[in-house]
């Protein structure tokens, strides 16, 4: 967040520093960072690990951490499902956790995966998946891989 501080000694004068901690000559600039945000800032990823006894899902989810639930912008889940990969198209990562996820690769698998869930502690969410529009087909801990 940019902000102002006066300068030592020099009254009202005011010191504008943007988001990166660089100086800036006026409180415009130092907010109009905002609009020039790298695609860094506006999306990160992380590992996940779907576990439901006898199967694990690798998944790499790319959401906006801007945004609270933080919206999915995309990622894929790349093993331990039938037709992997597996393309995530949207979803949201808080409180729940919800991964939509379209089949790329090949095989006789359903086309479309709903993950849903409910954040627990140790971190980790607790809940259900599907296939092609079900969300409640089989249980699943899913949990952050390091």
């Amino acid at each position: 967040m940019a902000t102002a501080a006066k300068k030592k000694g020099q009254g009202s004068e005011h010191r504008y520093i943007n988001p990166q901690g660089a100086e800036v000559k006026t409180r415009d600039e130092a907010f109009a960072s905002a609009m020039e945000a790298t695609p860094e800032a506006l999306e990160t990823s992380s590992k996940l690990e779907l576990h439901n006894g006898t199967v694990t899902f690798a998944i790499e989810v790319k959401y906006n951490p801007n945004t609270y639930p933080h919206v999915v912008t995309g990622g894929q889940i790349t093993s331990g499902i039938c037709g992997a990969p597996w393309d995530i198209t949207g979803g949201l990562i808080g409180q729940q956790i919800r991964l939509d996820a379209k089949r790329t690769g090949q095989g006789s698998c359903a086309n479309t995966l709903t993950i849903v869930g409910e954040y627990q502690n140790p971190p980790a969410y607790r809940g259900t998946y599907g296939f092609d529009g079900a969300a409640s087909s089989f249980r699943h801990t899913t949990k952050f891989a390091c």
